[in-house]
């Protein structure tokens, strides 16, 4: 029995040593040398003209600025001011919207997020609505149970107002959905476009404008995002039309939560926000302190036993530096992705976006961040976890193999001495 119980502890150490190696990146191999940032750039092109389906456009940044750039020769003509739609990458823009207010004094993270709602306020339910924070609310803790996203809205249909798209909100999946404080606040890590819609209101209510017009003037133009917009791409010239991911040309879709999944973006507006981070502390005309910034990729969020989020960016992957990859991702019917990721260690930096293929963007972010700390992204970890399997069973492999040995090693040894006693 002793020995059985040795076994079963050895089996569960190397299945946690594994488990470890898989979250660390030990099974995995960056897709080109660290440091070599035209290897880097050789491969993921070659896998975007792989997997592309429709349109593609990746920058690579180095020490804060453009080190590379490549635009995919499809059926629409893409350059660096082709507009994508960034999906839920909007939150970010929404969040750093946010944290001017907070560090301009306008809002507490801390208050109950009623406290500045005038146009809609959470309906009463089993949890207390004022513990619904700010801080909350860019972390995905704030206890909404909406789900992932919102559903779109055809080309010949109208948006409805803010204030209806609260009370209801049309879902992305066949299910209803309600924004409702459906768990403690608090109480953990779930993602919510919800809680996006409420700090786009608490945004028109605080400042006294139109959601839109106060990003575009408080953020966009003082960055220089020329081209991002929340208006219907498919009324704007030089935009990457939608495809399907089969590569088939599909209607381009209106978005009613602008906060959460409306914007759209160039390639050069998202460079441009990049370096906003990247330069904060050198321009004096980027809208955040750096230690605004900072306080943004403090974790607050987690999952996997990991710190993936902070307030109002993911948190992918920790550096060398004792800090975080951070930005966000972004995906929407019927194949788009966005990806851009910081690492605050070196001011390098990724950017990629796509229409035809739901998951390439982030399939190359992540290859970004496993090349830049050799650490697999908490996106990537059915991935890590699918790179520990052989390694895991070959030790077990090895440990029974040992553990029979020993076996018959001892059977060997102790069998002569048996018989020799026994026939005393």
């Amino acid at each position: 029995m002793k020995r059985f119980l040795v076994a079963a502890v050895a089996m569960l150490v190397w299945t946690g040593v594994a488990g470890y190696g898989a979250i660390a990146g030990w099974w995995l191999r960056p897709i080109a040398p660290r440091g070599d940032a035209q290897a880097f750039m050789q491969a993921v092109t070659a896998r975007a003209t792989a997997e592309s389906k429709g349109n593609i456009a990746l920058v690579l940044l180095r020490h804060g600025d453009v080190y590379a750039e490549w635009y995919t020769p499809s059926i629409d003509p893409v350059n660096r001011d082709t507009r994508f739609p960034l999906a839920s990458m909007s939150k970010w823009f929404t969040a750093y919207a946010v944290m001017q207010l907070v560090q301009a004094g306008r809002v507490d993270l801390d208050a109950p997020v009623s406290r500045y709602l005038t146009q809609w306020q959470l309906p009463t339910g089993s949890f207390d609505a004022q513990q619904v924070t700010i801080r909350r609310l860019l972390s995905h803790t704030a206890g909404l149970t909406d789900g992932l996203g919102f559903g779109d809205y055809q080309p010949s249909e109208s948006v409805p107002p803010l204030s209806e798209t609260l009370r209801h909100p049309r879902a992305s999946a066949d299910s209803a959905v309600a924004i409702v404080v459906g768990r403690r606040p608090g109480g953990g890590f779930q993602y919510s476009g919800g809680g996006y819609l409420i700090l786009q209101a608490m945004l028109e209510d605080v400042t006294g404008m139109p959601f839109v017009t106060w990003i575009q003037d408080s953020v966009f133009r003082p960055i220089g995002m020329r081209r991002a917009t929340y208006a219907y791409l498919g009324s704007l010239d030089n935009v990457s039309r939608s495809f399907d991911a089969r590569g088939a040309l599909v209607p381009t879709y209106r978005y009613a939560a602008a906060g959460a999944t409306g914007l759209s973006a160039s390639a050069n507006d998202l460079i441009a926000f990049a370096q906003a981070h990247i330069q904060a502390g050198q321009r004096a005309n980027v809208p955040l302190r750096s230690a605004t910034l900072e306080r943004m990729r403090q974790p607050h969020g987690r999952q996997f036993g990991l710190d993936i989020w902070g307030l109002g960016v993911a948190l992918y992957a920790p550096t060398a530096g004792d800090a975080y990859v951070y930005g966000h991702d972004g995906s929407n019917a019927p194949a788009i992705n966005s990806a851009m990721r910081i690492n605050p260690d070196n001011g390098d930096a990724v950017i990629v976006l796509v229409t035809g293929n739901p998951t390439l963007a982030t399939a190359i972010a992540g290859e970004w961040t496993l090349w830049q700390t050799g650490i697999a992204d908490f996106l990537s970890i059915e991935r890590a976890a699918r790179s520990a399997l052989a390694p895991w069973l070959l030790g077990l492999v090895t440990m029974a193999t040992l553990w029979g040995w020993l076996v018959v090693h001892r059977r060997r040894t102790t069998t002569p001495f048996k018989v020799a006693t026994e026939c005393l």
